[in-house]
């Protein structure tokens, strides 16, 4: 669904990206939305799951470093509000290198 928000609800988005230093923001947003959409889809389908996991982390060690960057802020609500996310793709990504483990002969695919 993340990945259908980034082509859908674009231009918002694009502002937060921009408010987090993110050069070329629109292609960023389009882009990163296409790496979690296709390796979603991939997730899902059962189709090149291991591709569909690289995708996964790709993008949330890029995001979670650039949009998340909660060592970088001062103010006490918004550094926790960031590293709450920060952690949360943390642990996304914990699960997606377990999936790894489990990605031949994929027993949850549609």
């Amino acid at each position: 669904m993340m990945g259908v928000n980034h082509f859908m609800k674009t231009e918002s988005m694009v502002g937060y990206a921009q408010s987090k230093g993110v050069s070329s923001a629109k292609s960023m947003v389009l882009f990163s939305g296409l790496l979690i959409f296709l390796g979603g889809l991939g997730f899902i389908l059962g189709i090149a799951i291991k591709w569909a996991i690289i995708l996964i982390a790709v993008f949330l060690i890029a995001v979670s470093f650039k949009m998340h960057a909660f060592w970088k802020i001062e103010d006490p609500q918004e550094k926790m509000a960031e590293m709450s996310n920060f952690m949360k793709n943390m642990a996304l990504l914990g699960a997606a290198l377990m999936m790894w483990m489990f990605s031949t002969g994929w027993p949850l695919a549609l």
